[in-house]
């Protein structure tokens, strides 16, 4: 009789529907389904679906097994032969300064952009400040990137009083594909001081008119970065707000869940909490300042948990520059650099060994994690010796210190890396973009095969992350993944056969691997039950294709927490925004190096200067931020 009676029990809530779990099945938010769905998980690799709930995984498997979890209100979304994987975890990158790149116009010639002559170029102008009135409005500026004088119809530079007739009003600087020379029209002049009694500054020229007096708006050299200084010191709080916001949406566009700020500075620290406290992160960002600025701030700052999606995990300390600036330590001389070098010239030291030393042993004394950005061989040398030491005076624990780029790195090199516990944190796409570069300039074609060197770490069974340092280059998740494994340069060498890694790894050191580096594994990276439901949707199953089309994939959509935060479209507004493509991303990386290297010189003997893009873009955010061009 008590059978029966709860039976009867059992069929009548089924018969109503009553949406709660019905013999112990959860019900589902969302269930994703019909696609190839690569967990990352070696224990469980792939599914047919994934159930999401509270913003978590809630199960995956066979479709089958999964759907049964539909309830009334479940929302079933179709994959439609797409794959989906683990949102994408940014292991290094400078998600304030990507907000510049986000928020810049495509001024490239075809087929890249639509700037044929000064009149396209004007246009496309107008209709980037029309599509972005708002953001105009804000930052009070417009920045555009890539212009080619010799693509022009016209053959020479835009003047002042072509953009005045764009705007008088607002302030317009465009930059050179070069990234030597800025193009800007008259308020921006006005704004900066530039005028006919003002004198060309050393290693630099202000372009003048038929009187040879009055600036006619073409600065070149050291002319042109201290007037972007001084434009983005103006934005204010509320357009630092608005660069920062733009560059979380732009890594959102290519599949990251979490972004890093990797060197920030103590004013963007503020910046980054005002725009977490009002709810304007759609995906988590963590934050890592510089060590060598305030190290109070660390310490009262860091926490291992996101509040409103944003967290200060750790330090950031960098050794030296830029190995395509020739601005990276090496133990040896460069191969043949491009420039009025010594003889026997190797670069050059960000950082005094005792700022060095000290920024270590106070990390490891404090158990904080430390990021270091080490380039050249004698960087790498030196954070491995201060790393050994301090683990020798502190203590074996887990900080899980990092090597951020490591591109010159000597295979003895990789084998003390395993040995002291440091993880890699590679730049592969070097070799695409760069990869010619260093075969013919910085250390020659025997040396250049180590660039990025992933396939050491595979050999030595060791973990490692890959990442884009945007806006260096442009945060394009696919190119990433492309160099990682195809190694193909622009020219379409290979740099470096044996360092190539198969798909799979790629994908874990973009995943995984990352969220490890971060601490995070237990909750990103992989799609597990209980992990968040962060997500990435991609048109293309990477393990599937021909290898050299894996930069061709693109994101549909990306999901944080189980909510969709970017679909793909083909909205005008998108159209005519700064697009990823090799050119318009040399042109930005180029300005960054050219300010970097003409600083470089000049600072670097001094506490903590810029001569690398990283601290280019330190400085960036830093002016956004404070106001303080000085």
């Amino acid at each position: 009789m008590y059978k029966n009676m709860m039976l009867s029990l059992v069929c009548f809530g089924l018969g109503i529907g009553v949406s709660m779990p019905a013999f112990g099945i959860e019900f589902a938010d969302v269930i994703y389904h019909d696609g190839t769905i690569i967990t990352i998980n070696d224990d469980q690799p792939r599914a047919e679906a994934v159930a999401v709930k509270n913003g978590k995984i809630l199960a995956l498997g066979t479709s089958k097994e999964i759907l049964i979890r539909k309830g009334e209100q479940t929302e079933l979304i179709n994959l439609d032969g797409r794959t989906m994987l683990p949102g994408f975890v940014d292991a290094h990158g400078h998600v304030m300064g990507g907000g510049l790149q986000a928020l810049s116009a495509n001024i490239l010639a075809p087929p890249d952009g639509e700037v044929k002559d000064i009149a396209s170029l004007q246009t496309v102008l107008r209709e980037w400040m029309e599509n972005n009135s708002e953001i105009v409005e804000k930052v009070k500026l417009v920045v555009g990137f890539g212009y080619d004088n010799a693509q022009l119809a016209e053959l020479r530079h835009p003047m002042r009083a072509d953009l005045d007739e764009v705007s008088e009003d607002i302030p317009i600087v465009l930059i050179h594909q070069s990234g030597h020379i800025i193009s800007a029209n008259s308020k921006a002049l006005e704004i900066g001081d530039i005028s006919a009694q003002t004198s060309n500054p050393t290693g630099g020229v202000i372009q003048r008119g038929e009187d040879g007096k009055e600036p006619n708006g073409v600065l070149e050299e050291t002319a042109a970065f201290p007037l972007l200084l001084k434009l983005l010191g103006r934005v204010g709080a509320e357009g630092a707000e608005t660069f920062l916001k733009a560059g979380t949406e732009l890594w959102a566009r290519f599949g990251y869940t979490t972004a890093q700020d990797g060197r920030t500075m103590p004013s963007a620290v503020k910046t980054m909490k005002a725009v977490a406290g009002e709810g304007g992160f759609k995906i988590d960002v963590v934050s890592y300042p510089d060590v060598l600025i305030d190290r109070e701030l660390i310490k009262r700052e860091q926490n291992d948990s996101y509040v409103n999606r944003f967290r200060v995990a750790g330090a950031k300390l960098t050794i030296d520059g830029s190995p395509q600036g020739f601005t990276a330590w090496r133990d040896r001389p460069y191969y043949k650099p491009v420039g009025n070098y010594p003889p026997g010239y190797v670069g050059y030291p960000a950082a005094t060994t005792e700022q060095v030393g000290d920024a270590i042993d106070w990390a490891f004394a404090n158990d904080i994690q430390l990021l270091t950005h080490a380039n050249g061989e004698a960087a790498s040398d030196q954070l491995i010796a201060f790393i050994d030491a301090a683990t020798k005076k502190h203590g074996v624990k887990d900080r899980r210190p990092v090597l951020i780029h490591g591109q010159f790195l000597r295979e003895d090199q990789v084998d003390s890396l395993k040995t002291l516990g440091i993880m890699p944190s590679l730049f592969p796409m070097h070799t695409f973009y760069w990869g010619d570069w260093h075969r013919d300039h910085t250390v020659g074609p025997i040396l250049a095969d180590n660039i990025s060197p992933t396939g050491w770490s595979v050999k030595r069974g060791m973990i490692f992350s890959t990442h884009h340092d945007a806006p260096v280059a442009f945060p394009d998740s696919m190119r990433v993944l492309d160099a990682t494994v195809t190694r193909r340069s622009r020219s379409g060498d290979i740099i470096g056969p044996a360092k190539r890694v198969d798909v799979m790894t790629a994908l874990k050191a973009m995943t995984i691997w990352p969220a490890w580096q971060h601490f995070e594994e237990d909750s990103k990276g992989s799609i597990e039950i209980g992990k968040l439901a962060d997500l990435v949707i991609l048109d293309q199953d990477p393990t599937a294709i021909d290898p050299e089309n894996l930069d061709q994939i693109r994101v549909t959509e990306t999901i944080k927490e189980g909510v969709t935060i970017y679909k793909l479209s083909d909205t005008e507004e998108e159209a005519a925004a700064f697009s990823p493509n090799d050119q318009s991303t040399l042109a930005f990386t180029k300005a960054l190096l050219f300010a970097a290297s003409s600083s470089g010189q000049e600072h670097h003997e001094h506490e903590h200067g810029f001569g690398c893009a990283c601290g280019v873009l330190s400085r960036l955010s830093d002016v956004m931020a404070t106001g303080d061009d000085s």
